[in-house]
């Protein structure tokens, strides 16, 4: 099930992608690139968000809506990564990685200082929730 559900977010994020631009700033750029409900799964959505990252760019500390799972690939560069107090990984274009419902994530940034970095996250999670990030207060 999960091949034809990237295979979705991927063709929308091709449409998309023309469109998108440059990230300058040290903030993360989220655009929601794909959202549609499942129809053999009652109450439950797919959305994906294409989350660019300019050169030294991150995202703050965060977690997700706790019905959500997430399918995450790194379509450019290499993403720096921690989920709950595993190890900092490092994924490069090409390699995915998941996150569980009730996970956190600490640490989500580009790993290089000079080049962009290009993550496409895909969310299955209630049909009702709208927001995806929730910042971690410390």
């Amino acid at each position: 099930m999960i091949k034809p559900i990237l295979a979705i977010a991927m063709t929308a994020l091709l449409l998309t992608a023309a469109s998108a631009h440059d990230v300058g700033d040290k903030d993360a750029k989220v655009t929601l690139v794909y959202e549609h409900a499942l129809p053999n799964v009652p109450g439950k959505s797919i959305k994906s968000v294409l989350v660019e990252y300019g050169p030294g760019g991150f995202s703050a500390a965060h977690t997700h809506p706790s019905s959500s799972f997430i399918y995450a690939t790194v379509l450019e560069g290499a993403i720096r990564s921690q989920v709950n107090d595993g190890p900092i990984k490092v994924y490069k274009a090409g390699e995915s990685f998941s996150e569980m419902p009730g996970d956190r994530h600490g640490v989500s940034e580009n790993a290089s200082k000079t080049e962009p970095a290009k993550l496409l996250a895909v969310f299955v999670l209630d049909s009702a929730q709208q927001e995806l990030t929730f910042p971690i207060k410390r």
